[in-house]
């Protein structure tokens, strides 16, 4: 689908049309499963938030002007519908740890390959769940959907130094987390030079990433 259908549907659908909207759902389902999917794991309730952002998504349409892109506004809608939901429950999400059998295997990798990454993915949703919510929220935000600390402060409600602070204990506390977690201490051991590098805070240290990197965190 090109941007110019995605701009004919959506002003469609700020109209009322419900085939339109229909469209623009099935075509961007898997955008914001994915999103939710990196903010809160593998929760059993993944697919109710998926339906809690399109429902926002259909209330808040005809106020969208298409001052940025439809995906933007998406994305962001999506943020802000996981946040409200963590306020809501006012709890950290519980990850549901992750059985080997539980995803299609990768057919791109050897079974043993393909297990390992599965691990990994377990692994790392196991131990960033022990970090606060906060850190968290930024480092999910930064690490795992590329946005910039302004934008972080801006969806959060904090200054921009105050997401950097965030950012920089919630990958240390990352890093420390790791060592316990055998799936994931070949790569801290790989990094462990780098990460002790002397950096600065916004850019120490740099091992949550590497796993970002190489396959461990970025499934729907």
């Amino acid at each position: 689908m090109t941007s110019d259908d995605v701009d004919a549907l959506v002003e469609k659908a700020r109209h009322g049309d419900r085939m339109a909207f229909t469209k623009l759902f099935r075509a961007h389902r898997s955008l914001v499963a994915a999103v939710v999917y990196r903010m809160m794991g593998p929760s059993a309730d993944l697919e109710d938030i998926v339906q809690e952002v399109f429902l926002q998504v259909h209330r808040s349409l005809p106020d969208f002007r298409g001052q940025s892109k439809f995906t933007t506004w998406l994305h962001r809608v999506s943020v802000n519908v996981v946040l409200m939901q963590r306020r809501r429950a006012r709890s950290r999400p519980v990850l549901v740890e992750e059985e080997a059998g539980n995803h299609e295997p990768d057919a791109r990798l050897r079974p043993d390959q393909d297990l390992a990454r599965r691990r990994r993915l377990s692994a790392f949703h196991r131990i960033l769940d022990k970090i606060s919510e906060k850190k968290r929220t930024v480092f999910v935000l930064h690490e795992l959907e590329g946005m910039a600390p302004a934008e972080i402060a801006t969806e959060v409600g904090c200054p921009v130094l105050t997401v950097r602070t965030r950012l920089f204990y919630a990958r240390r506390e990352l890093c420390e987390l790791m060592v316990d977690e055998p799936a994931l201490a070949g790569l801290l051991e790989e990094l462990e030079l780098e990460a002790s590098a002397p950096r600065k805070p916004e850019a120490s240290p740099t091992v949550p990433a590497a796993v970002v990197n190489r396959g461990a965190i970025r499934e729907p």
